[in-house]
């Protein structure tokens, strides 16, 4: 029974890796993807012809080297690994590979290995991964264009609420239709009163999207500790940026949508009931879930 899920974690682990190159390929691509769809409607709304482009999409063209755009070959895309043999370099001009893509492919297979473990080969292990994989993507993405995508948004809201219609997670339909509710005015509350007092926006819609999606899936009574743990994320992520040169000046802004969602992939690290017995008083909307 033990060597069974020890087998399952290691092979779900394994497809994590390669699903996290798809994700590296996501995160690059949507916020050109949006670019092109942004230019496209002002020309029309302009009158103009949009330009004539060549297919970019998730799927084409296949991916190549920023630097000489020589195209990767297949065994020069194998996550991790290929990065290993190539020692971080691109084969044809030598250009220094972003250690961010292999760290990605080992973020998401430790997060489908670790839910293995948790759930085993379940349909719920799948919806959690699938939260796991949509999380990553903002994460990158906001934190790179300060863009959280509606798309993807919409994605994790409508899968939370399906999930909890469906049964394959242990929150109830209530509690994620409240989690929903309350997760996006809690925000929208925050920014009007921030606006109406500084006349500055504090915050992106996004970001109230993104926590209404979380409410949905982990439920109202997470709410408060979702939001202490994005205060966690956001303290470590700012000091990091800021150790690292990406921050030098303090009065620029950084996008809180890696905080929700690095605080959702806590949540979902610490497990079922776990988070209940670390910070009990972060869940003071228990009743609303019954």
């Amino acid at each position: 029974m033990l060597v069974s899920a020890g087998l399952d974690t290691v092979l779900f682990g394994v497809l994590g890796l390669l699903i996290g190159s798809f994700l590296n390929v996501v995160i690059h691509r949507v916020p050109k993807m949006l670019e092109a769809e942004w230019a496209m409607n002002c020309a029309e709304l302009a009158g103009q012809e949009p330009k004539l482009t060549e297919p970019y999409n998730l799927l084409q063209p296949r991916s190549r080297c920023p630097s000489c755009q020589h195209q990767i070959r297949w065994y020069e895309n194998i996550p991790v690994l290929s990065y290993v043999f190539l020692r971080g370099k691109c084969s044809n001009c030598g250009v220094r590979i972003s250690l961010r893509y292999p760290l990605i492919e080992l973020a998401t297979a430790g997060f489908f290995a670790l839910l293995a473990s948790q759930h085993g080969l379940t349909v719920t292990t799948m919806v959690w991964a699938a939260l796991a994989g949509l999380l990553i993507i903002q994460f990158f993405i906001d934190l790179d264009t300060q863009l959280l995508p509606d798309d993807l948004n919409y994605l994790i809201l409508w899968l939370g609420l399906a999930t909890a219609a469906a049964g394959w997670t242990t929150v109830p339909v209530k509690s994620a239709v409240w989690g929903a509710v309350f997760g996006y005015l809690s925000l929208w509350t925050v920014y009007q009163v921030h606006h109406r007092l500084t006349g500055k926006q504090g915050m992106g819609h996004g970001d109230f999207k993104l926590l209404a999606g979380l409410g949905a899936w982990f439920g109202v009574e997470y709410l408060v500790a979702l939001i202490l743990l994005s205060s966690l994320v956001g303290s470590v992520l700012g000091l990091g940026l800021m150790v690292g040169g990406r921050i030098a000046n303090r009065d620029i802004p950084i996008p809180f949508g890696p905080f929700l969602a690095g605080a959702g992939m806590l949540a979902m690290a610490c497990g079922p009931g776990r988070l209940e017995q670390l910070v009990p008083f972060a869940f003071p909307f228990s009743q609303l879930a019954r």
